[in-house]
């Protein structure tokens, strides 16, 4: 309730003095008043408009119900509107907000694991990443990778991916990898010739899968395959499945650029 003090003249407030005392903008009172929601009531002989004690206590129930969430329309029901319970009205506001703070909760849920994606590439537990992957899988893995490629769009895009992704997913796409490394090496063993339609089908199978981690073109392939070449960790990997194996899938790769038009020996990642 406002009390009748010094600041109130004998006829009442200017604007910017109710303004400053119920706490809001000149500009907010200038719009109550265009909606008609809370206007000056008396006039001054100058012909200034000024608020009486009456329209305060009515500026101040505003500001009340709107620093409880209340939008104008339901502001206007609740001191305009004898049916209008404001009881039921402010526990509606409460389940709308109830539910505004189960979606804000979900998304900072979903903000966590996109940062932490960003951070730790593949958000799963040591434990996890070896039975998922194998024993030989080094968890160290995806770090050196962020340490390497941390402000790639790739590695934003393999984030972004592996914020969403399950560990069922994750072995999907782990035991595909596997299929395909297998039969690389029972290709390279029966002789298929790089250029040749068996060793294309591969070449797209592994452009195809590797595209979930993020998109693979195939400039960015050919420089792969001469990493998994030149790269003692990779070329063990892929000579421990099949001796001869890095070098074999590098000139599958470079053959299937060839036949894109792309030279393998300028070819750049992008």
């Amino acid at each position: 309730m406002v009390e009748r003090d010094a600041a109130l003249g004998r006829d009442g407030l200017t604007v910017g003095a109710a303004a400053e005392l119920v706490g809001v903008s000149v500009r907010t009172l200038h719009h109550w008043d265009e909606v008609a929601l809370a206007s000056p009531s008396v006039r001054t002989a100058a012909g200034y408009r000024q608020y009486t004690v009456e329209d305060l206590e009515r500026l101040q129930r505003i500001v009340a119900y709107r620093e409880a969430g209340l939008g104008l329309a339901a502001v206007r029901e609740v001191l305009d509107d004898a049916e209008t319970d404001a009881g039921t009205t402010l526990r509606r506001q409460r389940a709308q907000l109830a539910e505004q703070i189960d979606d804000l909760r979900r998304l900072d849920r979903r903000l966590e694991r996109m940062t932490d994606a960003h951070e730790r590439g593949i958000l799963l537990s040591d434990e996890d990443q070896k039975n998922i992957f194998g024993e030989d899988w080094d968890p160290r893995g995806p770090q050196n990778a962020r340490n390497l490629w941390g402000g790639t769009d790739q590695w934003a895009q393999f984030a972004e991916r592996s914020a969403h992704r399950t560990p069922e997913q994750w072995r999907v796409l782990s035991d595909a990898m596997s299929v395909l490394q297998r039969d690389l090496g029972d290709a390279m063993s029966a002789g298929v010739a790089p250029g040749s339609a068996d060793a294309e089908a591969l070449v797209e199978r592994h452009r195809e899968l590797f595209s979930n981690f993020f998109t693979l073109t195939r400039e960015m392939q050919v420089c792969l395959g001469q990493m998994f070449e030149a790269d003692p960790g990779f070329a063990a990997h892929y000579d421990g499945i099949r001796h001869g194996l890095a070098s074999w899938f590098r000139q599958i790769i470079d053959e299937s650029a060839r036949m894109h038009g792309i030279d393998p020996d300028t070819a750049v990642w992008r």
